[in-house]
């Protein structure tokens, strides 16, 4: 990659945590500091990273700022409130990268990357234009009708867990954006709705996304036995 092909992240955090039982999970305790720093650590130690915008909900934005200016995220440019809908904070995330060729989505309750997964993202990402994490799924998928009556069984060495990050040509995903009307659960549907070719990469089976309280525990026992864990 060109030392001019500027990198930047947008961390998604501005979910509700409705499966966390009245926790919000982003600034849940993980290792003794809220479960966001982890994730913003990694990124901060990243030498493929060169801006972060943290996206979070609008009643969590004054704690969101105090976390990045006490633990010194200097790469967190921008702390900005989410929108209705996950494409919507992307959307307001990507508006604040300043002049970047590639965009990385994560999700702010990934916690477990690592920078290994980032190369291998951005070395798919520059190849192809869009590059996705994921992971082969371990077992057998049913697809089913409304009776729950099992209509497939799709052929499991073509199916892969999607994951984050997600990274994308700026240009690319931005058109995206502009060009989709429906909701979506990740990115890399708007651009696949383009017509644009999207390259799985290989992510992690430790590289889980936080939605239960029972998640939290098996983040922290990834995150015990990683060096890059936040201070």
């Amino acid at each position: 990659m060109s030392s001019a092909s500027k990198v930047g992240a947008v961390v998604v955090a501005a979910g509700s945590s409705t499966r966390m039982g009245g926790v919000d999970k982003t600034f849940a305790p993980i290792l003794g500091v809220p479960l966001i720093a982890h994730t913003l650590h990694r990124l901060q130690l990243s030498p493929r990273i060169d801006q972060v915008v943290l996206v979070l909900a609008k009643g969590s934005l004054e704690k969101g700022r105090k976390l990045v200016q006490d633990s010194g995220y200097t790469k967190v440019t921008n702390v900005c409130a989410g929108g209705p809908r996950r494409q919507d904070s992307v959307r307001f995330g990507l508006d604040m990268l300043s002049a970047c060729e590639w965009a990385v989505i994560h999700d702010g309750a990934r916690p477990c990357f690592d920078d290994a997964m980032l190369q291998r993202g951005l070395d798919a990402a520059i190849k192809f234009g869009a590059a996705v994490a994921g992971m082969p799924v371990k077992d057998t998928i049913k697809m089913t009708q409304n009776d729950l009556m099992v209509s497939e069984t799709p052929d499991r060495s073509l199916i892969w867990a999607a994951q984050t990050p997600q990274i994308f040509r700026f240009r690319t995903l931005m058109d995206a954006h502009r060009a989709s009307s429906q909701d979506v659960t990740d990115d890399s549907v708007m651009v696949e709705n383009l017509g644009h070719p999207v390259k799985m990469f290989l992510g992690a089976y430790e590289n889980i996304k936080v939605t239960t309280a029972t998640d939290l525990i098996i983040a922290e026992a990834f995150l015990r036995a990683s060096s890059t864990s936040a201070p």
